[in-house]
């Protein structure tokens, strides 16, 4: 089983910054992919970005250039830091671990965006 638990959520107001952390432990393997996703009220759990183990990223055409995850493996922790933030940004963040060599998925408990003046 891994654990993983979201910090860094907040209320910033258009144009601001703010950077979330996800923390995982548990039985942590590798190779394996970190990411988030994120889910507005009334739609569909979207992806935002994905980093794998080895560095490679993915993105959501929506957050490119705005957005930025990095990820410390001797942490077992995968950040998500946000720039530039739109109204259109709010959402519940749901933090993902996943290993590459098996079918588990898990999923943080989320951590609630408001971009609003």
């Amino acid at each position: 089983q891994v654990q993983l638990v979201e910090s860094g959520g907040g209320l910033v107001q258009p144009g601001g910054s703010l950077t979330l952390s996800c923390a995982a432990s548990g039985s942590i393997s590798r190779p394996n992919v970190m990411g988030w996703y994120r889910q507005a009220p009334g739609k569909q759990r979207d992806l935002v970005t994905t980093m794998t183990s080895g560095g490679n990223t993915n993105y959501a055409d929506s957050v490119k250039g705005r957005f930025t995850i990095s990820r410390d493996n001797a942490k077992n922790t995968v950040y998500l830091q946000m720039n530039s933030l739109k109204p259109e940004d709010t959402a519940v963040y749901y933090c993902n671990y996943r290993p590459r060599l098996s079918s588990d998925n898990y999923w943080g408990q989320g951590t609630q965006v408001t971009v609003s003046s």
